[in-house]
């Protein structure tokens, strides 16, 4: 390598960025793709259910930390759509126990120090 000769700077075009990096097989296999496809349903699902739990939680923290007469009732549904979660498989039962744990430990002390 020459001494005297600059160096090439580096190329940061979007060609090079990590999502367009990323490759996407695509299967051959008709069972695979079919199982593809339900997979991705199931994910999608799966996130929308994980994403209403912790709006629950929220809410019911955020009930409880207020004083609010309906808390009782905001955490009922959190913990009914915890448990319907751990039944449909969205969350491991014992992850569901922690989170109901956790979750009524946490509004007894907001209601006790409101």
């Amino acid at each position: 390598m020459e001494t005297g000769a600059p160096r090439p700077a580096p190329d940061h075009s979007p060609k090079n960025s990590k999502t367009k990096n990323k490759r996407c097989p695509m299967a051959n296999i008709k069972s695979q793709i079919k199982r593809n496809r339900q997979n991705e349903k199931a994910r999608l699902r799966n996130k929308a259910v994980r994403s209403e739990l912790k709006t629950r939680t929220k809410r019911a923290l955020g009930a409880a930390e207020q004083g609010d007469e309906n808390s009782i009732v905001i955490t009922r549904e959190a913990i009914k759509r915890i448990d319907m979660a751990a039944s449909k498989g969205v969350i491991h039962k014992n992850t569901a126990a922690r989170r109901k744990s956790r979750l009524m430990k946490r509004v007894a002390a907001a209601q006790s120090g409101s």
